[in-house]
């Protein structure tokens, strides 16, 4: 492949790299065992999600679904609600049909082949390629925003990152100078220096930087003015009152459609746009509903990668019938068997302290 991107030769990082990444290496969870399924696990966990948020989960959910076996064998509901929290939950229907079509088609053992990963259902290039050389120790590169990132500022590229020939690139000078039988610590070790030093927001730690000495940026004290990415479209902006529903010691959940946005996910019951007091309390009315009480709810925003909701709510004691199709759980049902999607998370806050 002709370079035109990443000109530099990456060749003099690979020493310093891997001494600073064998001295300095976080202690992580997967990393104490990396496994092919405990990398998948992780890496999956770990798109849009911090670090230190995803170690807790990563935990739990190997305590409960420790193999591929458990993992397409698992109820659904369960899954999600072990899932519940880190949001985005096409990533987790994903793993459990990949789960599926491994323990069909491939014996239950994950794939070491890049090529033969990517057809899997949420694995994309990068979750490829750090499968096959975390866990198979193959010659495959991994690139993220994080690794895109390092390698524009050592190289001084002002390519736009978010251009997919760009990525196919740093995919393959990558593949050129990772050392024979270092694949699994070259390839972490480029992740960990964009996630600990080589910082997306304000200052890079150059000074903690292992290739700071060959960073054409630093030379030229332009970090901060790389990578290159074009602007993402304004989010859309949605507007919700949101029904906190109590009737007894019972709270009401509705779920929705199996297609788009938390498709199939548990919730709880909103309307679009705001609505007044008085609009809510007519609008139970007119779903059967007798209002005991009612109070209004602090708003709350909850962001989306190209949606943002605004929402407002109200909290009510009813009674009587309902014409709405509601699940009513109890605080056990609740916390044991039913995931709620993590956007109504300041709400439902408010719903179990007072189903307590």
């Amino acid at each position: 492949m002709e370079r035109n991107y990443f000109t530099t030769d990456l060749s003099v990082i690979v020493t310093p790299l891997l001494d600073w990444y064998d001295s300095c290496a976080r202690i992580l969870p997967w990393r104490e065992e990396p496994t092919p399924y405990h990398i998948w696990i992780s890496e999956i966990m770990l798109q849009q999600t911090r670090v230190e948020a995803v170690k807790t989960y990563y935990e739990r959910f190997l305590s409960q679904l420790p193999d591929i076996k458990s993992l397409a064998e698992a109820d659904e509901e369960k899954l999600l609600k072990l899932w519940e929290g880190l949001g985005y939950y096409s990533r987790v229907r994903n793993l459990y049909k990949a789960a599926k079509i491994v323990m069909e088609q491939y014996g239950g053992e994950l794939p070491s082949d890049f090529k033969t990963l990517i057809k899997l259902p949420g694995i994309g290039r990068y979750t490829a390629g750090a499968i096959s050389s975390i866990a198979y120790g193959k010659p495959e590169s991994a690139v993220d925003g994080n690794v895109l990132r390092v390698l524009s500022r050592i190289c001084a590229s002002f390519a736009d990152i978010s251009l997919p020939q760009v990525r196919k690139e740093a995919e393959f000078v990558l593949r050129e100078i990772i050392p024979e039988g270092r694949a699994s610590s070259f390839t972490q070790a480029m992740m960990e220096l964009g996630a600990i030093v080589c910082l997306p927001n304000g200052a890079p730690l150059c000074g903690q930087c292992p290739v700071a000495d060959v960073c054409e940026a630093y030379k030229c004290g332009i970090t901060q003015k790389l990578p290159v990415k074009k602007a993402a479209a304004p989010r859309k902006k949605e507007r919700k009152t949101v029904l906190i529903l109590q009737r007894e010691n019972r709270l009401a959940l509705s779920k929705r459609e199996n297609k788009g946005l938390l498709a199939g996910m548990w919730e709880l019951p909103n309307i679009p746009d705001f609505m007044t007091e008085q609009q809510v309390r007519d609008y139970l009315v007119e779903k059967g509903f007798q209002v005991l009480a009612i109070e209004p709810l602090p708003k709350a925003k909850h962001i989306f990668s190209h949606v943002e909701w605004e929402m407002t709510g109200f909290s009510a004691l009813v009674r009587q019938g309902e014409k709405m199709g509601l699940e009513w759980v109890n605080l056990e049902q609740l916390e044991q068997n039913y995931a709620v999607a993590s956007a109504f998370a300041s709400y439902l806050k408010i719903a179990k302290e007072k189903l307590t």
